[in-house]
């Protein structure tokens, strides 16, 4: 049980980071406005030291599953290969694209084209992963389902809602203020997703709609809703550092509501003690991941307390 609490809470450490960049691509994509330019420049300054850095718990994640799981890895590699092969494709094409891109300034053919297939692949990777997250919560594997579909959007704009909000806090001026829009934008969408999500769930999937109405999931998922009103708050009260905590809450919510909605299952056929490992690699695994974490940690804290500390300034 510890580790699968593990695996959750690396999954919603991977929605934290990487997400917020995904949703910095989208962001990127659709710049306008008499600041365009800079609000591009504002996104390739925020990820620019820790865009590799946040992928580090995919792989840690992907570590996790074939070894304490085999049987789980093997069945979700199996039964969605497509739709996490092209979430891969996707991750590699929007770090080449980002790389390639150039600075946002110069308006030449190779970087627009290097800009879109950023910006697009931004959007495709998250939508695939939460096809793949919808897939597996139905236990049909079936990814291009309407739930599946629908999930997919959701997450795009929960990755967006991240972005922006994150983007407030390390931008000033009439940048932040062009970002604060944006992080209104993307929690209507979010919620507006959400809502599709469940109307669909109740129109083709009432399985899955009866565990997500269960007590525990349900109270997460209203904990999440009410964090999502106060993110509203306090964008409109302009207090940056506590929007962003609480999306960071909102997203672990709708994560964690998630999870509660399968436990004990891992998938509708398999639950948690079913697939593991022998209990010697998992008690292995966990003192491992320990001294792993003593080193990773305060590594990327201080990553993140030199390239984090002060907000963006672009010309």
């Amino acid at each position: 049980m510890l580790v699968a609490l593990l695996a959750l809470l690396i999954v919603v450490l991977y929605a934290l980071f990487a997400g917020a960049d995904f949703g910095g691509g989208v962001w990127d994509l659709f710049a306008s406005g008499p600041r365009k330019v800079e609000q591009r420049a504002a996104v390739g300054a925020a990820m620019s030291p820790v865009w590799e850095t946040n992928h580090v718990w995919l792989i840690y994640l992907v570590v996790l599953l074939f070894t304490c799981f085999p049987p789980v890895f093997a069945e979700l590699g199996e039964a969605l290969f497509v739709p996490m092969t092209l979430a891969l494709v996707g991750i590699v094409l929007r770090g080449a694209a980002f790389a390639f891109r150039g600075p946002p300034d110069r308006d030449l053919a190779p970087h627009r084209v290097s800009g879109v297939f950023f910006g697009a692949a931004s959007i495709a990777t998250p939508f695939f992963l939460g096809a793949c997250a919808a897939a597996i919560a139905t236990g049909t594997f079936a990814w291009t389902r309407p739930m599946s579909l629908a999930v997919g959007v959701f997450a795009v704009a929960l990755c967006a809602q991240l972005a922006a909000v994150y983007l407030c806090v390390e931008t000033t001026g009439a940048l932040r203020e062009d970002f604060r829009r944006r992080a209104y934008v993307a929690t209507f969408a979010v919620a507006a997703a959400g809502l599709v999500a469940l109307l669909v769930g109740r129109a083709s999937e009432s399985v899955l709609l009866s565990h997500l109405l269960a007590p525990a999931p349900l109270a997460i998922i209203g904990g999440a809703m009410l964090l999502g009103i106060s993110v509203l708050a306090l964008l409109y009260a302009k207090r940056e550092r506590l929007t962003r905590v609480a999306v960071a809450f909102e997203v672990a919510a709708v994560l964690c509501g998630w999870y509660a909605a399968q436990a004990p299952y891992v998938t509708t056929q398999l639950d948690i003690a079913q697939p593991a490992a022998p209990e010697t690699t998992l008690v292995g695994f966990l003192w491992i991941s320990l001294a792993g974490a003593i080193i990773l940690i305060p590594s990327m804290m201080l990553l993140f307390a030199v390239f984090k500390r002060t907000p963006i300034k672009v010309d």
